[in-house]
């Protein structure tokens, strides 16, 4: 049996679910002439198969092979007599598995939709959610219903129950299909919304669901109008989605690295749970659970580490005073930036030689990314040393959480005082499984809000421990700010969440679409942090897919696409990009203190033509 019941985990941990368990057995050689459900008593061995791969893959809840176990759906195959049997049977195989693993996993005992809710709905539910129970499962999952109708079934069902002194958690999942809207028209929030009348369902779901109807893409519009509405968690379980036409060939696109993609936005939007349906099997789940499970644990844990004090706190060095960019900044002038991604091997004379050519251009910062898409550089805290020594130009360096646990980030924050490198931007970091080194251990002790709060604490004199350090570090402290994330509320709550951490200075993602910036420029107002926006001048075409599609964080509009592929040469594209930068900025200007530009592959040279007037 788990150790915690779902219901209490749910609320404050990510929780990864199966996938599909018909399109597996499809795949196995078992045709759909067959009763799936009937091999909980046939072929338990390659149900529990199916189960342990799905264990070994991450997965914190199996889900039943019951989907299909109700009287109704059993009768057309003769098999309703064997209602209870079976499910019963769908439990214990589950528990099996679980036990075999001697993992913690949590057993759902899976509800489909019936047939018709024509003749005593209740009972007929009844009939298939009794067995689950007495078998030992650890909670209902009422999965793929197709309305609102099936929806107040389900739940009268689990009020019958409790009114008979057996109360048991259930969650609700629906089907999404066009449009937001279920197979029957009704909204997708007017679905979460229907069980609100406490006095009419006082036993309420623990969590809302939304599962198969439509493949990761489609599912992410519904997920993000639901997360907005509904009142508990949300499990979300897109299908694999169907075939798409690409040069009059036809692909699937739902590779487990495609699922992965979907799956980190579901969690950034807020869903609380991910797993997937129909054609989402073991590969996806793994690679989901990899990539998502530790950046989901920095997100929902406590931002500040730091023991109470013993010491002291000492009084800040005045942010005029940090460095030269701090100054700049804390005088209102107007700031730039370079953005010089780290070498891969460790020859960095080439990035020194980079760094002197813009400060002889006047340009007052290098921005020095951590592990960018969680690839693997030379050390950034080095590169930044030897930037600031042999070019005589200020770095700013990424602090990232993505690789070191909070003892060796408060390490590398101490020999960054020592290196006098004051300018200091904290990011959480990407994935390791987004990266060149999937099998990579992402740490994620804390996020970048967490992170601030240690740096705010060392500029105060206080270490991890509340011991007393001597001086205290001066460091500027810097944030970022996506304007074009997909959940915007939660991006404004967490960058109101930094500044109260103690963040000096924001950095923004990249601006293709300046309308979108000012918006949260204007939401953000209140904090009074100087704004610095991230220019990304399109190298070519294929230069600005490659963005689009691949790199989080970034969203280039629709126009501007069009803008660069219009363009027949590379030359041709690389003057548009370019232009489309300068514009940027020109709109920009007015409400922002700089501006950071990327050097596109490098190419100090592109970024200096943006500077140009």
């Amino acid at each position: 049996m788990a150790q915690q019941k779902i219901t209490d985990v749910i609320k404050d941990t990510l929780i990864i679910f199966d996938g599909a368990t018909g399109t597996e057995l499809y795949s196995r050689g078992i045709f759909t002439n067959r009763c799936y459900e009937e091999l909980n008593l046939t072929d338990k061995k390659l149900i529990s198969q199916i189960e342990n791969e799905y264990l070994d893959a991450g997965a914190e809840v199996i889900t039943t092979n019951t989907y299909g176990a109700n009287p109704l759906s059993l009768e057309k195959y003769g098999l309703r007599d064997k209602t209870a049997v079976i499910n019963k049977a769908g439990v214990e195989i589950a528990r099996e598995a679980i036990a075999q693993r001697n993992s913690s996993a949590w057993v759902a005992g899976d509800v489909g939709p019936l047939l018709s809710y024509a003749d005593n709905p209740v009972e007929l539910i009844l009939e298939q959610v009794q067995p689950l129970i007495e078998a030992g499962c650890d909670f209902i999952l009422f999965e793929t219903l197709p309305h609102i109708t099936a929806i107040e079934f389900a739940a009268l069902a689990m009020q019958k129950l409790a009114q008979e002194g057996n109360a048991f958690p259930y969650a609700i999942s629906f089907a999404p299909v066009k449009n937001c809207e279920t197979i029957s028209g009704e909204t997708v929030e007017s679905v979460v919304a229907c069980l609100d009348d406490e006095k009419k369902y006082p036993h309420q779901p623990f969590a809302w669901g939304l599962n198969c109807g439509q493949g990761p893409d489609g599912m992410l519009e519904s997920v993000e109008r639901v997360i907005n509405v509904v009142k508990k968690p949300l499990i979300v379980q897109p299908n694999a989605g169907i075939p798409k036409s690409v040069e009059n060939r036809y692909f699937n696109m739902s590779t487990p690295e495609y699922f992965t993609t979907y799956a980190q936005r579901y969690v950034n939007c807020g869903a609380s749970a991910i797993g997937g349906c129909c054609g989402i099997g073991p590969a996806h789940i793994k690679n989901a659970a990899d990539a998502i499970k530790p950046l989901a644990r920095a997100q929902k844990s406590k931002h500040i580490f730091t023991a109470a004090a013993a010491a002291q706190p000492q009084e800040e060095v005045p942010l005029i005073n940090r460095s030269r960019f701090a100054h700049k900044l804390a005088t209102g002038q107007w700031v730039t930036s370079v953005e010089l991604v780290p070498p891969r091997g460790y020859d960095l004379s080439g990035t020194i030689q980079k760094c002197r050519t813009l400060y002889q251009a006047g340009v007052d910062c290098v921005n020095i990314p951590d592990g960018p898409r969680a690839s693997s550089k030379i050390s950034p805290l080095i590169t930044a040393d030897r930037i600031q020594k042999e070019a005589r130009m200020e770095a700013i360096l990424h602090c990232c959480c993505r690789d070191k646990n909070l003892i060796g980030i408060q390490a590398d924050l101490l020999a960054c005082a020592a290196c006098n490198i004051t300018n200091l931007l904290f990011i959480t970091g990407d994935p390791p499984k987004l990266g060149e080194y999937p099998d990579a251990t992402g740490v994620f002790d804390t996020d970048s809000i967490g992170a601030v709060g240690i740096q705010k604490r060392l500029n105060q004199g206080i270490d991890l421990g509340g011991q007393a350090i001597t001086p205290p570090t001066r460091a500027a402290i810097g944030v970022g700010l996506d304007p074009t994330a997909l959940d915007k509320k939660r991006e404004v709550e967490r960058l109101f969440m930094k500044a109260e951490a103690g963040a000096n200075f924001i950095f923004t993602q990249p601006v293709f679409d300046p309308e979108a910036l000012l918006s949260m420029l204007e939401q953000i107002k209140s904090t009074g942090l100087p704004v610095v926006a991230g220019i990304w001048p399109l190298a070519s075409f294929r230069n600005a897919s490659f963005l689009q599609n691949e790199v989080p964080g970034v969203e280039i509009p629709q126009s501007i696409m069009d803008r660069m592929e219009a363009q027949e040469t590379r030359e041709g594209q690389l003057a548009e990009g370019v232009a489309i930068a300068k514009e940027s900025i020109e709109m920009i200007r007015p409400y922002v203190q700089g501006v950071q530009v990327n050097a596109p592959f490098g190419k100090i040279e592109i970024a200096l033509q943006v500077f140009e007037n």
